[in-house]
């Protein structure tokens, strides 16, 4: 109804300014005419004067009208210098408000619906330096005021905000007409009053603003640093702490541009994902999946057999894995690069002095410019009663456990059903443990859309593993877990307790709360990583927002390039286009949004999807189970996220992850020739289902026509 209304009283002053000729007035010479008619009439009704006049400039200014410039020439003339400002002032402000209402009611819902990913940075931005951008924007008249307030009102600018930030904005516009308006009979044009000169002032006014914002921010920087002595030299231009991914890089990178930097880790190089997470888990999967294509040899014309499986040379094989892989990481390589590795545990004692008690037994200071904390994530341990008695194993301490074992644990109950949850349970299932997985929510990879959790929860089922979904863990007795579900309890003994609910940041250890770094779940940073002290960042599982290897890396490139060359320019960590991939079997791997945070977030999407059962060469393999399932906006083929479903869909989904990141779309993915046969073509073949929804019915039409008609 608002917009209704809205709309009806534009096309009512729509058709009245066309209908009454009212642009005649709006003109130099109108304008002189109406001023000089109304000269007399003012002196014996001023008050009736000046609300005609403020209804009027309201009208024009809120319907986007032209001449809004001659309007303030007019009050100028009309009503001097000060009362022509108040009046002008207020007038304009209330008018520019009515049409950013008008914008916001009328536009701004479907401007969102279908550019709502691209909105939100916009609105982040605003939301930080909103006031500063719109007063650099009011006080420049390049750009039309009408085009900022229609513009304006399809962001999430507060209206209050909106209004006093344009009323203070176009204030000294405003004077510069209101006073040349005193002399309007000597006005021929309006050039000589927005001149170059007058213009360039207000930009240099415009520009006031962050110029104050910089003074400010360094005054805050000072601040910050209030009761810290700042070395005269430093010994490093960089210490990292940590070797995972995140620090590895960062150290990388630091060396190859021939920074003098200190890489500090306490325990093994490569971080969790060397030693503890995914090379290990990759590792078992790979032995798990032969067991399995053994044990189901029927589905290729073999003849099945049951796989004989020696515990302890499994997992011989996956930390000989580690081993092999181990010399990527290793001090010797990254002493080579040209880092100093030092293995002890680091303490920052102020921003800019690391503190390392050394693994051979001694203690080393360091001052340097510029720290980056890497110190990663370690698995979250739920307080359920008895658990610590209970022998419990993370995804970082399973590996050497289940290897110095002789003979593998018949029951293994797995406590979480997020993809390191499902991973182990598949995976030790295939390789013949009994394997129970538990999970508090009501269905596994609850991140995901329902048909990629269903689709994951048969293949754990099909597996052997007994998933008990909506069961939360209540307390251990022994060797039994007890469970809760509808009000009754259940009990899963077990001979291994494997914890898969999570992992949480390193935090602690380092002295960040002895100087102050903040810290909320992770460490506290801004869009450069950097945290409350500016020279102080953070990469990685430590700083979120992901915990992906990849995703550290990613990260350690923003990080290392800020805190060693942001004196001269920063970038921004872009998570515009993050990939995941659950290594289940079929895997499942996404890309951007799926359908469940469309829905969530209010993006209105079109679904593409593709079975691979109809895929010669998943056909050829016997990997037909799964599915690619795009997300685009409606009409269009720009590709806003991807879930891929199936044999290879890790390596599937690059194709989706080079779209988004270049802008490439459906159309262009249908006209990329892919080898044949190959898993990748469900990509090309998803593309040419969504280009066969969104034929154009009308076109063909005529075109059947024109086929008609030339076969005569």
């Amino acid at each position: 109804m608002k917009k209704i209304v809205i709309l009806a009283v534009l096309a009512a002053l729509v058709a009245a300014y066309f209908v009454f000729d009212i642009g005649q007035y709006l003109t130099l010479d109108g304008i002189k005419a109406v001023a000089a008619d109304l000269s007399a009439f003012q002196q014996d009704n001023p008050v009736a004067v000046i609300a005609g006049f403020f209804a009027a400039y309201v009208v024009v200014t809120a319907a986007s009208f032209p001449g809004a410039a001659l309007l303030t020439l007019a009050a100028g003339a009309l009503f001097g210098v000060l009362w022509g400002t108040v009046i002008v002032s207020f007038a304009s402000t209330i008018g520019a408000t009515l049409a950013f209402l008008s914008s916001r009611y009328v536009l701004r819902d479907s401007i969102e619906a279908r550019f709502g990913e691209r909105l939100k940075a916009i609105n982040a931005g605003l939301e930080r330096d909103g006031p500063f951008y719109l007063f650099s924007l009011r006080m420049i008249p390049v750009f039309p005021f009408f085009v900022v307030n229609l513009v304006m009102g399809l962001t999430r600018i507060r209206t209050w905000t909106y209004a006093w930030v344009s009323q203070l904005g176009m204030l000294l516009g405003t004077i510069v007409y209101v006073n040349a308006g005193t002399q309007l009979a000597q006005i021929d044009s309006l050039s000589g009053i927005a001149s170059p000169a007058v213009i360039g002032s207000f930009v240099l006014l415009g520009i006031v603003p962050w110029i104050a914002k910089g003074i400010i921010g360094i005054i805050k920087r000072r601040k910050v640093y209030a009761g810290f002595t700042r070395p005269k030299s430093f010994d490093r231009n960089l210490v990292v702490i940590g070797a995972g991914s995140a620090g590895l890089v960062s150290a990388y990178i630091a060396a190859q541009v021939k920074a003098k930097v200190t890489l500090v880790e306490a325990h093994e190089m490569g971080g969790d994902c060397l030693n503890t997470g995914c090379v290990p888990s990759k590792a078992i999967i790979k032995s798990a999946k032969v067991a399995a294509m053994m044990r189901h040899a029927d589905r290729y014309g073999l003849e099945a057999t049951t796989p004989k499986v020696p515990f302890k040379a499994v997992m011989a094989r996956v930390l000989d894995t580690i081993k092999t892989i181990e010399p990527h990481d290793s001090v010797e390589r990254y002493t080579d690069l040209g880092v100093d590795v030092v293995k002890g545990y680091a303490t920052i004692i102020d921003p800019w002095t690391v503190e390392i008690a050394r693994n051979d037994g001694g203690t080393q200071r360091l001052t340097t410019r510029s720290i980056i904390i890497a110190s990663g994530a370690a698995p979250v341990v739920p307080p359920i009663p008895g658990i610590e008695d209970s022998g419990y194993l993370t995804s970082e301490t399973l590996w050497t456990a289940f290897a110095a074992m002789d003979e593998a644990p018949k029951r293994i109950a797995v406590l979480g059903g997020g993809p390191i949850g499902c991973e182990l349970s598949q995976a030790f299932a295939r390789l013949g443990l009994q394997v129970t997985q538990i999970e508090r929510s009501d269905r596994v990879l609850g991140r995901e859309d329902d048909d990629v959790s269903d689709l994951a929860r048969a293949s754990l089922e099909e597996a052997g593993v007994m998933v008990l979904t909506g069961h939360a863990a209540v307390r251990i007795e022994g060797k039994t877990l007890i469970a809760e579900h509808d009000g009754a309890e259940f009990a899963v003994p077990f001979d291994a307790l494997i914890v898969a609910v999570g992992r949480k940041a390193r935090l602690t250890g380092f002295g960040l709360e002895a100087i102050g770094v903040d810290t909320d779940k992770t460490v506290v940073t801004d869009e450069f990583l950097a945290t409350k002290f500016p020279n102080i960042f953070a990469a990685g599982d430590v700083a979120g927002p992901y915990q992906f290897t990849h995703t550290a890396s990613h990260q350690a490139w923003y990080a290392s390039v800020n805190a060693l060359f942001g004196m001269f320019r920063k970038f921004k960590a872009d998570y515009r286009v993050i990939p995941a991939v659950t290594f289940l079997d079929p895997e499942v791997a996404r890309v951007g949004i799926n359908e469940r945070e469309a829905a969530e977030q209010g993006i209105a999407v079109e679904v593409t999807r593709y079975d691979l059962d109809d895929l010669d060469r998943a056909i050829a393999e016997s990997e037909t189970r799964g599915f690619v399932k795009v997300l685009t906006a409606p009409g269009k083929d720009k590709v806003l996220g991807a879930t891929i479903v199936g044999a290879h869909a890790g390596e599937l989904l690059a194709e989706y992850v080079l779209a988004m990141k270049h802008g490439i779309g459906l159309n262009k993915i249908l006209g990329t020739i892919h080898a044949y046969p190959t898993m990748v073509e469900a990509n090309k073949f998803a593309a040419g289902n969504w280009k066969r929804a969104n034929k154009p019915e009308g076109l063909l039409k005529w075109v059947e026509r024109y086929h008609a008609w030339m076969r005569g």
